[in-house]
């Protein structure tokens, strides 16, 4: 998956030089977090994937695991928060992600 890059003629006349923005929130799942969650989940064997991997997250990291991991074909252990945003739990579950339920103080 490719994210754009993008230039401001604005902010190149401010600083005199030219300026590129890698724009990660094009990213799958729209988050930079699934850049690094990726690569974890890549650089698994298979012996460590069929294990599965684990996080504890309330919001985009633990989409981009959920993904990653679907991506992948292995099951993601989500730990989060029971009072982590609704929209940021959808996500999980989208994703494949099974939510463990925490208390918010962990």
């Amino acid at each position: 998956h490719k994210t754009p890059v993008f230039s401001s003629e604005t902010l190149n006349s401010m600083s005199g030089r030219r300026l590129l923005f890698k724009c990660e929130c094009f990213q799958k799942g729209g988050a930079f977090k699934f850049r690094g969650a990726s690569n974890a989940i890549l650089s698994l064997d298979g012996q460590q994937a069929a294990k599965g991997v684990v996080t504890h997250s309330s919001g985009n990291h633990a989409a981009a695991l959920s993904l990653a991991a679907k991506i992948r074909g292995i099951p993601a252990y989500i730990v989060i928060p029971n009072n982590a945003p609704k929209c940021k739990v959808q996500n999980v579950i989208r994703y494949g992600g099974q939510i463990i339920w925490s208390e918010p103080t962990m």
